[in-house]
Parts: C-alpha cells; sequence; structure tokens
C-alpha cells in the first residue's frame, strides 16, 4: 500500500514539474512534500529521474526558444549572449589575454632617514 502512494506522490510530482517548468520547489510545494524527498525519489529510482530529466529538457528548450524569439526581435543583449554561449568555436569569447616575455624588472628602493636636526 505504501509503494502504490509513493508511486502516485511521484506522478504528482512530475505533473507539478510539468506545470512549474522544472522548478523542483514549487512542484514540491504544490504535491506537499519535502525537497529532500524529492531528491531521494531522484537518487533511488531510474524512471523518477529520467522523467525529472526530460522535463528538464523540455524547460531548457523552451527557454532556448525564448532566447531565439528576442534575437529575431533584435535584442542586442540576447544576440551577445548566445554568440558567447554557442559561437565559442567561431571567436565569439570574452577573455583576457594576459602578456608575459619571460623578464622580471625589479628596482630597489633603499631609505635612508634625513641627518638634519
Amino acid at each position: 500500500m505504501k509503494s502504490n502512494k509513493i508511486g502516485h506522490t511521484k506522478k504528482a510530482i512530475i505533473e507539478a514539474l510539468e506545470k512549474s517548468l522544472g522548478v523542483v520547489t514549487t512542484a514540491c510545494k504544490q504535491v506537499g512534500i519535502a525537497r529532500s524527498t524529492f531528491y531521494e525519489y531522484l537518487k533511488n529510482d531510474k524512471k523518477f529521474a529520467a522523467n525529472v530529466k526530460d522535463i528538464q529538457d523540455i524547460a531548457l528548450d523552451f527557454a532556448e526558444s525564448q532566447l531565439h524569439k528576442q534575437i529575431q526581435s533584435g535584442n542586442t543583449s540576447a544576440t551577445i549572449f548566445y554568440l558567447k554561449t554557442k559561437g565559442k568555436n567561431r571567436g565569439y569569447v570574452e577573455r583576457q589575454e594576459i602578456k608575459h616575455d619571460g623578464g622580471i624588472k625589479s628596482t630597489l628602493i633603499e631609505w635612508k632617514p634625513s641627518q638634519e636636526k
């Protein structure tokens, strides 16, 4: 009987995750379980974990589609973000370059107290 209740709880969590686009806290509150219970299910049930991963992929797809809409509407920040994350192999990378010629230059400064009284 207990495993049947757990099965219903897991199904309810999956449905709540779909509605919340994968936000665990929101789904757990909706179902009435602790986050620790969710992560216990995730760790111990491969089928449950696969369902959660599918929902995470759907949420990521949704976010990417929203990003593409922003790019199409001319949002410069969205375009820059996309190029920095997806265009790295084409050179769209923000990085600092440090040149070092191998030499070290040091100057010794000697301090002497004044001799005046």
